[in-house]
């Protein structure tokens, strides 16, 4: 059946990309293609005033990274051996290697160990887990790295801790921080964890860091708990882009007066130095791309945001070997950024109706029907998905090139409602607006052309249910990110005449203040990352959707969070910290001395 199913397929395929340029053809007549002098004092079209890009792309090309280089590779490995040897280590107690394991994670590396990791958890929790008696940072820590790796241990470990009217009790700072960062890691059946726990932990690493004022009190502390407290409050490590978060943890993890691990430090620091080089040729790649494309030059009322759009992808998935996912992802970011662009700010509403029945059709003949600046993204769009699809066939034997056009097709659709609305002036409710904006953010176009290039044997059943918006998490990734975005957002595109976004929809809805919107939509991501985290659990003993999917949808997640943290990051980079941590990633080494 199958087989029949990929002959069929290979038959449409042949069809969809029958007209597709080649490559050099398909960049001439890019850079040829030029918008009517006039055509702006024709159509009254709006502009969001985004400033150009603050990359420029032949300093990129001339950056250079001395870590790139055999040497440094060679004395990585000796490390990492060294490291493994303390990982596997039977004179180790089951506190120690929980924490080493920790560390590796934190720190960026443990991908070097997966096997070895997985072994140490996989055991440790087929014996019905180790006894760590009345420890509360052990048991926290083991409940935390159990729960991350999808295995479902019960919130009742905690009851040892808890009197009999669920009080909690604690002056540990230590265990409170490891019980306040396992308290993130709850589903929707984690009463204890969301009602009494979190909120007690919460409380009491505030009150800790009110205290910290008093510098002679500070010295007394575990020199660096006090960093790491008000990291977490600021956003808990299961919410945070786990990249940038590495980043911090490498400077903080040496600090800490009773690490004698130096090692450890030495690795995590090469080891992020090389990936950083292995980053920085693929940012030239793209960039490269980005510029034959034309779209950055001709279609200037749109972002320039090569760079940003490849910061997402080292949220989404930062390891060495997924070089050839970034690059690709990076391209369909940039073409979602020109798509929403078109749709949001510039097309009218006659265009934007053309231009989803294109993407619908899926025919470069009806190219003649667009305006200028709609020929050349639509022209991109099909030649890049094509060659996308195409690979795919030729190393996977199998055609998604409908499911990448539907994918296509209903974004636009989802953005052509959102540009009807502001036509109509209509307010929707804030469940209407959910119901379409979790598509228009574009998370589940994103998802299924990284399924396609990430999963090393495709299954027809998830590729359907990714395509006709089935899967649980994708929907509750996709809600986080358009309220996150919202959040950083929906100020600026109101200015401009915009139209609703959530926290507007619900405070026209219910009549609530802007303070009770905000709190009512951080409370829904709340209850969406527990969604999340229970779906990962239930997918874990599932063949449907691998384990290490379900992990990068939580990455993509989590880089949301990251870039719409203090502001809109993708819009207005230098405005919301986003210059800062993409320097920090791709351009600024870590010090070795």
């Amino acid at each position: 059946m199958a087989t029949l199913l990929q002959i069929g397929s290979a038959l449409i395929y042949n069809n969809a990309v029958a007209n597709t340029l080649p490559r050099s053809q398909y960049f001439k007549w890019t850079t040829m293609a030029k918008m009517t002098p006039d055509e702006s004092t024709v159509v009254l079209r709006r502009s969001a005033n985004y400033p150009p890009s603050l990359w420029d792309h032949r300093h990129l090309l001339s950056i250079k990274n001395k870590y790139a280089t055999a040497k440094c590779v060679q004395e990585r490995d000796l490390l990492k051996e060294k490291v493994r040897e303390m990982l596997v280590d039977e004179k180790k107690t089951y506190l120690d290697q929980l924490e080493l394991i920790d560390a590796l994670q934190k720190l960026g590396v443990s991908y070097h160990f997966e096997r070895e990791i997985e072994n140490i958890l996989t055991v440790s929790y087929q014996k019905h887990r180790i006894d760590v008696g009345k420890d509360l940072h052990a048991t926290a820590l083991q409940f935390r790295l159990f729960r991350q790796r999808g295995f479902n241990i019960s919130e009742d470990v905690f009851d040892v801790f808890m009197g009999t009217s669920r009080e909690f009790e604690s002056d540990d700072i230590n265990g409170l921080l490891s019980l306040y960062e396992a308290s993130y890691v709850s589903t929707k059946t984690d009463t204890k964890l969301q009602k009494f726990i979190r909120p007690f932990a919460t409380q009491k690493l505030r009150d800790f860091v009110d205290t910290q004022s008093d510098k002679d009190n500070f010295e007394s502390c575990d020199v660096g708990l006090g960093e790491m407290v008000v990291q977490a409050l600021d956003m808990p490590y299961h919410w945070r882009m786990r990249r940038l978060a590495t980043r911090w943890y490498i400077d903080f993890y040496g600090k800490r007066r009773h690490n004698k691990k130096l090692v450890v430090v030495k690795f995590a620091k090469i080891d992020f130095n090389i990936v950083q080089a292995i980053h920085q040729e693929e940012l030239k790649y793209v960039s490269s791309w980005w510029r034959e494309t034309g779209l950055g030059d001709q279609l200037q009322f749109a972002r320039d945001r090569i760079v940003e759009n490849y910061f997402w992808t080292i949220g989404h998935i930062h390891e060495p070997k997924f070089g050839y996912i970034r690059r690709i992802m990076t391209k369909v970011n940039a073409l979602i950024t020109m798509t929403d662009d078109i749709y949001d700010i510039y097309g009218t509403i006659e265009e934007l109706q053309l231009f989803t029945v294109a993407v619908e059709s899926w025919d470069v003949n009806r190219l003649d029907t667009l305006p200028d600046y709609m020929k050349l993204c639509f022209r991109v769009m099909y030649n890049e998905v094509n060659s996308i699809g195409r690979d795919i066939l030729r190393k996977k034997n199998i055609n998604v090139i409908t499911f990448l056009k539907k994918s296509w097709t209903d974004l636009c659709k989802a953005y052509l409602v959102e540009a009807e609305w502001y036509r109509r002036k209509y307010k929707p409710n804030l469940e209407e607006y959910m119901h379409n904006a979790w598509i228009s953010v574009s998370i589940p176009t994103i998802y299924f052309h990284f399924y396609c290039v990430y999963s090393g044997q495709l299954s027809i059943q998830v590729l359907e249910t990714l395509s006709q918006h089935q899967q649980n998490i994708v929907r509750c990734s996709a809600s986080v990110v358009r309220l996150a975005n919202d959040f950083a957002t929906s100020q600026d595109e109101l200015a401009r005449g915009d139209v609703y976004k959530s926290i507007q929809c619900y405070m026209n809805e219910t009549g609530a203040s802007e303070e009770k919107a905000c709190l009512y939509l951080r409370q829904m991501i709340q209850d969406l990352w527990d969604e999340m985290n229970n779906e990962k659990m239930a997918h874990h003993s599932s063949s449907l959707l691998h384990h290490d999917f379900i992990e990068t949808v939580m990455n993509l997640t989590r880089m949301s969070q990251c870039m719409y943290q203090y502001g809109d990051g993708h819009g207005s980079p230098e405005k919301a910290k986003i210059v800062d941590r993409v320097m920090s990633l791709l351009f600024n080494p870590v010090p070795l001395d």
